[in-house]
């Protein structure tokens, strides 16, 4: 891609093969030259079609319904590669392969046909220190002709010593049996290869226990857009047209696992959460509004 500001338009999606190729070679120290601030560009990419077939994969490994209207959660997979592009650059603050999903947010206006042509628009912003490393913000957005129609936030965590990494830390909740769950949900490593094929994320913390080793895991870990497309299927068809879909990952869900699914009736929609079964921890927290 081009290293100048502004906008970067593509006649076609990045191949998320090749990004993920460009993001190892930055990793090694000889041929990348980081910087502390985020370069001001953006990239779009206008007229893009679903791939019905790509589609249909998705819904396989997420469990979700296939008809006319994207789930919610899909069209981060057409984004993705519009994000991987900025953030494989070399003059990125940082290394993009084994980074970790730490929140994200949807915004959508309506719901979007299968049919539509969507014009997709990405930049990323607001580097910032975490006690476990750095963070930032990708902005994803859709719109069909002129209307908005689907917004994202998605914050990825590096892991790195910065200033904040030495500061008091508040002392772990002891673990809780978890109540009843509406449903378990069951994952392993097919199932996120699935999920890898259809969704163009092969991040190597998610491939095989021996790269997520690499990247500090005991084993691979579930991508966290997984477990959040996962268990809207617990609430599916009572997901609002006009809705805001907020997530915070907690700790990573290490494969082979079953986790206890729960979903609650709010005041304008839904509390989610994906717990462990039996030390009752967080793998995710979310809601529908």
């Amino acid at each position: 891609m081009s290293d100048a500001t502004g906008t970067v338009s593509l006649s076609e999606p990045p191949k998320t093969g090749n990004l993920y190729l460009k993001a190892a070679l930055g990793a090694v120290p000889l041929l990348s030259s980081r910087k502390s601030v985020i370069p001001d560009r953006a990239v779009e990419l206008s007229g893009v079609r679903v791939d019905p077939d790509q589609l249909a994969a998705y819904c396989h490994a997420t469990g979700l319904r296939f008809g006319d209207a994207l789930p919610l959660t899909y069209p981060f997979v057409l984004t993705f590669p519009l994000v991987m592009h900025l953030v494989v650059a070399r003059d990125f603050p940082f290394v993009a392969v084994g980074a970790v999903h730490a929140e994200n947010v949807i915004e959508r206006t309506r719901d979007i046909s299968v049919s539509e042509p969507l014009d997709i628009r990405a930049h990323v912003e607001n580097l910032r220190e975490h006690p476990r490393g750095l963070l930032v913000d990708a902005i994803s957005e859709i719109s069909v002709g002129r209307e908005q129609v689907w917004r994202q936030v998605t914050t990825f965590l590096h892991q790195q010593k910065t200033s904040l990494s030495g500061g008091p830390r508040p002392a772990p909740k002891p673990d809780e049996a978890p109540p009843p769950p509406l449903r378990t949900l069951k994952v392993d490593q097919a199932r996120i290869h699935r999920y890898a094929a259809a969704s163009g994320d092969r991040n190597p913390i998610h491939m095989s226990a021996l790269s997520a080793k690499a990247f500090g895991f005991p084993r691979a870990i579930a991508h966290g857009m997984w477990s959040a497309a996962a268990i809207l299927g617990a609430i599916e068809g009572r997901v609002a047209s006009a809705t805001t879909y907020s997530v915070k990952f907690g700790k990573p869900i290490l494969l082979p696992a079953t986790v206890n699914a729960y979903a609650d009736r709010a005041e304008g929609g839904w509390d989610l959460a994906l717990k462990h079964p039996r030390k009752g921890y967080p793998h995710l927290t979310a809601t529908l509004r």
